[in-house]
């Protein structure tokens, strides 16, 4: 009897024994392939991020891996340029993690775009398949909310689900640098977390820092602030309480009166030092009833389609310092056209305005969302966008300001 308990315990412990290598040789095949991945996403990037710093986004995993396309992985000789990594949750299986951005602003396509392209189009359709049917278009912002600065948006902006950081290059840099370079690091899922939000924004201030000193770029980068970054409003509020980047024009309604003109608006921060600055405005469903009241006939088709594919939106950008020169807007089947600071005009659904501000350029502009220029009419929308103007030259104390012509704001 003691014999067969002797000869129990023994095979119990060569059990726990294998037990505990099969665990050790897991936990061993685990690591070598966090490992593996991490050196993979290190190289598609070309040594601009951390591997393992991407690879604690959305909880934390064990494998990862670069997409294999060239167009995916990043150069920092040869930019623009952008890399991408995939979750890999099971064998043959793969799901969109995390992508590195880096635009420059010495090529033909301008970092920021201006007008009625459908691509700045700020709310989904509210036949969208991701979504059931919308009944108010305008509500959220839920295609492309306005970014927000990074503490005063020196260092760059950020959304819910990625973080671009800016650096100017000034005296002192390689010739063969840019003016400015943006860096994006964007989270590929949804649901990101504030952890996340506050990992992509290391990731990309790190990888701005690296590129910088790379590519002889003499840059300052501020550092990230203390503070965790809050998240970005979507939700559209009422125009006449707006404040930030919207105050001037509840200032507007008020002194104007409502008329045709948007009653939502989604404002961002406003600090002085920021080299963008935006402000979102829209007509919700009730205003778009009113205006429609008063409508030729032959136009109630305009507002039919602003409750559904079409919304009515108006937003207004100002960009400041080297950021001014690198402003464009849809050509039209051509390549972007890129807008010559110091000048005014329109196209493309879009209006700009100049000035000079603290000795270096600023640009202002005014882009309205498909058919709504037409029904505010050129007397409105040139009242708007002097209004605009007027207000963000004096509160940023800026001198030679360039309107566009009356002309420019009747529908061409």
């Amino acid at each position: 009897m003691r014999a067969g308990w002797i000869r129990l315990w023994q095979w119990t412990a060569c059990g726990g024994i294998g037990l505990s290598l099969y665990a050790g040789w897991l936990t061993f095949d685990d690591f070598r392939d966090r490992a593996a991945g991490e050196r993979d996403i290190s190289a598609a990037c070309d040594g601009l991020v951390s591997g393992a710093a991407v690879m604690d986004l959305q909880g934390g995993m064990l494998r990862a891996k670069a997409a294999d396309s060239p167009r995916s992985r990043l150069d920092a000789d040869e930019l623009p340029g952008s890399c991408t990594v995939y979750k890999v949750p099971g064998p043959g299986r793969t799901t969109s993690l995390f992508t590195l951005t880096v635009r420059v602003s010495d090529t033909s396509t301008p970092l920021h775009r201006i007008g009625d392209d459908s691509t700045l189009e700020p709310f989904r359709d509210s036949h969208d398949s991701h979504d059931t049917r919308k009944s108010d278009v305008t509500a959220i912002a839920d295609r492309r909310p306005e970014a927000r600065p990074i503490g005063d948006g020196t260092l760059g902006r950020y959304g819910d689900w990625y973080t671009t950081v800016r650096a100017e290059c000034g005296p002192g840099s390689r010739a063969t640098a840019p003016k400015l370079l943006n860096v994006t690091a964007r989270a590929d899922y949804d649901d990101i977390s504030a952890a996340d939000r506050e990992r992509l924004a290391h990731i990309a201030r790190s990888a701005a820092e690296e590129l910088t000193d790379r590519i002889g770029c003499r840059s300052h980068l501020p550092a990230l602030p203390d503070q965790q970054l809050p998240s970005v409003p979507s939700e559209l509020r009422p125009a006449r309480s707006t404040d930030g980047s919207c105050r001037w024009f509840a200032r507007h309604v008020q002194a104007q009166g409502q008329g045709r003109l948007p009653d939502r608006a989604l404002a961002t921060p406003d600090p002085d030092a920021s080299p963008v600055e935006s402000c979102l405005l829209a007509v919700s469903p009730d205003q778009v009833g009113r205006i429609a009241d008063g409508l030729p006939e032959d136009e109630h088709d305009s507002a039919s389609s602003a409750l559904t594919h079409s919304p009515w939106w108006l937003r207004t950008a100002s960009f400041f310092g080297p950021e001014a020169h690198t402003v464009g807007y849809d050509g039209l089947g051509t390549d972007d056209k890129t807008i010559t600071a110091g000048t005014a005009g329109h196209a493309s659904g879009a209006w700009w305005a100049s000035s000079v501000c603290d000795g270096k350029p600023a640009l202002h502009t005014l882009s309205a969302g498909y058919t709504y220029d037409n029904v505010l009419g050129a007397r409105t929308l040139s009242a708007v966008f002097r209004a605009y103007v007027d207000d963000i030259t004096k509160r940023r104390g800026c001198t030679h300001v360039t309107y566009p012509a009356a002309k420019d704001f009747r529908a061409p």
